[in-house]
Formats: structure tokens, sequence, C-alpha cells
């Protein structure tokens, strides 16, 4: 089905005021990433339409199978996605079905009625790149309970404000939670430690491109760090002061201990083009 737009909106409303989809349906098209706006696959219903913008939604059942972002790796214990900025890990108390953990049990099962999915380690809403599901339980409390040991290299691309005083540096802080869910750094050193690596990959005077490794696995450790020392990620709404539409912050490799296979697994994200284009 192709529909051309004829006025700007937000998707869900433009579908459901200008066509006789059921709002039931628009709903499972956009769950199992069967909308198209000019060519870009989205699971959002808030996704922006303009005028002669080109709606194209698959109904054909075989479709629905498949996932609107890309799959890593998978096996009979694990799959690994490749997750977009914007799409939650897991379920929070106002957000149930527009999460990785909802769209990828919903393609699980579309091939297995009895298929479960469950979430090993999470990456924020709006961080992008490779996120690590189980398909049982067993191997999800057995990388749950062992996370630390288990994920030997966690590496992020990320771009930040300004040029970077020193090209690598160790960031070592403690981490506190106000009630509110913002992270800040202790002055008592009496939170959890965070330990952030960095090192400059590309720099001007607007903006340094960086390679992030971390030690540790904190909530926002990153962009709590890298704000600190007056370098915020560039999109950081949360901690930062910006108006770009995305978090520039990608998880791009991941390099894990699997003790079922008993052997190194190395997972790699390509960096996005949003990237390359704000330094080149």
């Amino acid at each position: 089905m192709k529909i051309v737009v004829k006025q700007e909106g937000e998707l869900l409303d433009y579908l459901l005021n200008n066509t006789d989809i059921s709002h039931k349906n628009i709903k499972k098209y956009l769950k199992n990433g069967l909308i198209y706006v000019d060519g870009t696959r989205t699971t959002k219903f808030n996704y922006p339409v303009h005028n002669k913008s080109i709606i194209k939604i698959e109904t054909k059942k075989q479709n629905i199978a498949s996932l609107p972002f890309d799959i890593i790796y998978e096996d009979e214990n694990l799959i690994v996605v490749d997750k977009p900025s914007g799409l939650l890990s897991i379920a929070t108390a106002k957000e149930k079905e527009e999460t990785c953990y909802h769209i990828v049990r919903e393609y699980l099962k579309s091939k297995n009625k009895n298929a479960k999915v469950f979430v090993i380690h999470r990456l924020d809403k709006d961080t992008s790149g490779i996120l690590i599901l189980a398909k049982n339980e067993y191997t999800k409390n057995l990388f749950q309970k062992n996370w630390d040991e288990y994920a030997k290299k966690r590496s992020y691309i990320a771009i930040v404000h300004g040029r970077m005083e020193q090209e690598e540096k160790r960031l070592v802080y403690f981490l506190k939670e106000t009630k509110t869910n913002l992270v800040y750094i202790s002055k008592n050193n009496d939170g959890k430690k965070a330990i952030t690596n960095y090192k400059v990959i590309k720099s001007n005077d607007e903006y340094s491109k960086l390679n992030i490794t971390i030690e540790t696995g904190r909530k926002n450790q990153i962009r709590v760090s890298l704000a600190h020392i007056n370098h915020p990620i560039l999109g950081d709404k949360k901690y930062g002061n910006d108006k770009e539409k995305r978090l520039y912050l990608h998880a791009d490799k991941l390099e894990i201990y699997n003790p079922i296979e008993k052997k190194i697994m190395k997972f790699i994200s390509k960096t996005p083009n949003d990237f390359n284009k704000k330094i080149k």
C-alpha cells in the first residue's frame, strides 16, 4: 500500500485521519517495522510526515518476520541487534511497546509462538548500537550474574562539543543519582565508581570525535563524565543544553566471553553516517 501525504503532521495521526486503517492495525504495522516514510523504515507513531512524502505499508503477512533494525548475530541462545537511537532497551512505566525488547520478542514469536527473550544489559534510550538479548532464562541469568567479567571490552564512538585539552585520558568519578533519575558526580567520592577512557580520533574548533572504552557500566557514566569536563556529548539534552535531533553516542564494538560456547566473541556496529558528517 502506497500513500502520498497531502499535509504535514505525525504519522499515526495522518494515517488515522486519511485512511480507513484501524488504530490497532496501524500499531501492529509500526511494531513490526512494516511502515516506510520516504524509504526510511520507522516504528515511531509520531514520525514526522510532510507534504508529498510517500508512506509505504507492507501489509503482506510474510513481511512480519523482520526487524526494523539489523541483526548483528543470532544463535539458539543469543540475539545481538543494532539498536537505533531513540528506542528504549526495555519497558518503563510510561512505555511498554515501543522498546527494543518488545520489537525483538514479537519478531521471534512471529517465527516461533513459544519464543522468549530477555535483556542481558541496556543502552540508554538515545544511545545507538550493539545490544545483546538472551533467548532463554538460563542464558540471561548466566550473563547478568557475571556481566562485568564476561564483557571484556565495551567501545563507543562519541562526538562532543569543543576541542579536547588532552588527546587521551582516563576519567574516574563516583556517581550518585537523584530521585528524578539525574546522575551526578559525588564530591565526597561516596557513590558508585565509574571509569571512562577516551581517545581523540578527529577534532576541530567545534567538535571532537572520540573513541571511548568503559571499565564499569554505570548508568549515564559516559555522558556525565564528559559533561563534567565541559565537553558534553552532542545532542545530550539531559546533561548538556542541546537541540540536535539525536545523541551522538554509539556503541560500536563489544567483545564478550561466551561461557556457553566457551569462546571470545566480537560484535561490531558501523558508525552512523550522521557522525561522519559532523567531522569529515
